[in-house]
């Protein structure tokens, strides 16, 4: 049996589905209303920037559910 080599990165499909698993657990990070000085709000804090981070590192580029300013996600340039 022949062994196959490991590509360098992620097919589209893959990087697709990673996406949807990203945005999700970027949502289940952001949604609890929670004090921001405890520490369960610092460790999904720091948790948080560690996707971000492997988001770009994937895709190359910024992604809307993750576009962020100083106050919270950025609404972006709207049509009107």
């Amino acid at each position: 049996m022949a062994r196959t080599k490991p590509s360098k990165q992620l097919s589209q499909e893959e990087i697709e589905r990673f996406l949807t698993a990203a945005e999700a657990l970027h949502k289940s990070i952001v949604r609890p209303f929670i004090s921001p000085h405890c520490e369960h709000y610092r460790a999904t804090r720091v948790l948080h920037e560690v996707l971000l981070n492997a988001v770009r590192e994937v895709t190359g580029k910024e992604v809307a559910f993750i576009q962020w300013n100083g106050t919270g996600p950025s609404k972006g340039p709207t049509a009107g």
